[in-house]
């Protein structure tokens, strides 16, 4: 009895079927995990671009249900810079954020590099003070830090009780720092010592260059909470509109023009755009650093 044997053409239009049915189900899948992509971004995206377009709106029409403006009405950012104070308050805050900023990574670095590569008598306990810091909130030490500041050292009106203390590290920059250092090789320090370098000059030299994105992390952390901080100049510089930043002067605006919604959205765009920017060229540097991936082989 003779067996005929399909040939490959025979067998397409039996394999075809399966085939589509594959990519259906592979277009199903892709554009079931992308839905939820799209949809979580235009929960974060679209009140964005509301704030956006409605600064670009005429005063009437900002009152109005429109949505898109009738006329694009770039002239609300000129008002807002031209607001008395605002200027002042735009550079009170660069300030506050820079400095404060610089001098928390400079003051936290040396702290967690002693807590993630020394070994001594009490280094847990000192982690466990950074991290019981952490956990104290700021409201609990505010009116002895107030009395201290203001009333010892008269510095109330200005920005300097804000700025000062991040000299001394900040318990968070430290232990996110102690983390991401903890991933990197005790052999690198330890061929470094061997070479006659000392504690400092390996820092300097070893260290930092392969913690330049826990670094990075730290410093976004510290800057976006510094440009963002309302409780600090409240309590310190609200008596001085000289060292408002924008954060609270932007209460005192919006209260000048509350009418006026499209010059309060132009603000706030104006508030905002500098943390996104940084963010946007800074994320890749800032998300491994929060991940601590540390050092690839």
């Amino acid at each position: 009895m003779t067996q005929v044997l399909a040939t490959p053409a025979e067998l397409v239009p039996s394999s075809a079927p399966a085939r589509r049915t594959a990519r259906r189900k592979e277009l199903l899948r892709w554009i079931a995990v992308h839905s939820l992509g799209v949809a979580a971004a235009l929960f974060f995206v679209l009140p964005f671009v509301f704030v956006l377009l409605t600064s670009l709106m005429s005063d009437s029409q900002a009152l109005s249900r429109d949505l898109i403006p009738g006329t694009w009405e770039w002239g609300n950012y000129r008002k807002v810079f031209d607001t008395p104070g605002f200027l002042t308050w735009w550079r009170n805050t660069l300030i506050y954020a820079g400095l404060g900023t610089a001098l928390t990574v400079v003051s936290s670095v040396p702290v967690a590099y002693a807590l993630a590569k020394f070994r001594f008598p009490g280094r847990n306990l000192a982690l466990m003070l950074v991290i019981s810091m952490m956990m104290l909130p700021p409201q609990v030490v505010v009116i002895p830090m107030y009395l201290f500041w203001a009333k010892q050292l008269g510095l109330s009106g200005t920005l300097w009780p804000l700025i000062i203390p991040m000299a001394f590290g900040d318990a968070f920059s430290i232990f996110l720092l102690r983390q991401f250092l903890m991933t990197i090789p005790n052999e690198y320090v330890d061929a470094a010592r061997v070479d006659g370098c000392g504690e400092l000059r390996t820092l300097v030299r070893v260290v930092l260059p392969m913690a330049k994105p826990g670094i990075a992390a730290v410093a976004l952390f510290q800057f976006f909470n510094a440009w963002n901080d309302y409780f600090g100049p409240q309590i310190y510089a609200s008596e001085n509109p000289g060292a408002w930043t924008l954060s609270y002067g932007l209460e005192s605006f919006k209260g000048a023009h509350h009418t006026d919604w499209n010059l309060t959205m132009a603000a706030t765009v104006l508030v905002m755009a500098p943390v996104i920017l940084v963010f946007f060229f800074a994320q890749k540097a800032f998300v491994e650093g929060v991940t601590l991936t540390g050092v690839k082989g």
